[in-house]
């Protein structure tokens, strides 16, 4: 039975990169899209040219009974699946005060409710592997200028502590925050790079350091409950 990752949000960016990264370490990839669906055929397309096998899965994150029908879509056609990287999530600028109901919600079901169930779902169903979750380094800070995004991600941080310790020993859960990676979709490049040099290392991330960090997590069968600052010393500010 062939070994299978679970990467939402899969299509473009960095779940891409994730994806084809562990297409790279021989795992079958289920390529997790909300709304992307020509960039998902075509990175499965990338990915099938490894040698593995990738099939797409729409699910709408914000929908309860689409996000708890996808892990079992998931093993009824990949039975092998041993991990599911939680990438998928929503980015948008709001203040406490500028909050809507929908807003606050559209947040909270995609960036912390949909992988609370695929989470619960990994560990009922397929009983053990990896659990990688995608946070960002502002859950060391109180930026209300992104309050629910914040809000949503600092949960998913103790999500992360806290199912570590009830799954282990067969299921392991980790995080990665990401600082200064890629820049927003249609962001200035030159505006990206300035930012840079408010951080320790004065420098932008990248890609391969994603990748890097995700390939460190699955070989390291010692680490547990931990969250990787990827974010060049941005978090000891």
């Amino acid at each position: 039975m062939a070994k299978a990752a679970l990467v939402t949000g899969g299509a473009k960016r960095i779940g891409r990169s994730i994806a084809l990264a562990l297409a790279e370490e021989s795992y079958d990839i289920a390529l997790h899209y909300g709304t992307s669906a020509a960039e998902a055929e075509k990175t499965a397309g990338e990915i099938r040219q490894l040698g593995v096998e990738c099939a797409t899965f729409r699910c709408d994150l914000a929908d309860e009974q689409e996000v708890l029908s996808l892990l079992p879509r998931v093993v009824e056609k990949m039975p092998g699946l041993e991990i599911l990287v939680n990438n998928a999530s929503i980015f948008e600028k709001g203040k406490i005060v500028d909050t809507e109901p929908d807003f606050y919600r559209q947040h909270v079901a995609i960036n912390f409710t949909a992988p609370y169930f695929l989470s619960r779902d990994f560990a009922r169903i397929c009983k053990k592997g990896q659990i990688i979750n995608l946070l960002d380094t502002r859950v060391t800070s109180s930026d209300f200028n992104y309050a629910i995004y914040t809000i949503t991600k600092k949960a998913l941080a103790e999500l992360t502590k806290i199912s570590a310790r009830e799954f282990a020993p067969d299921i392991r859960v980790n995080a990665i925050a990401p600082g200064i990676i890629l820049p927003p979709p249609g962001g200035d490049r030159q505006v990206f790079e300035k930012m840079a040099l408010k951080i320790p290392l004065k420098k932008t991330g990248g890609l391969d350091y994603v990748v890097q960090s995700v390939k460190f997590i699955l070989k390291n069968d010692f680490l547990t409950g931990q969250l990787i600052y990827l974010d060049g010393g941005e978090n000891l500010e």
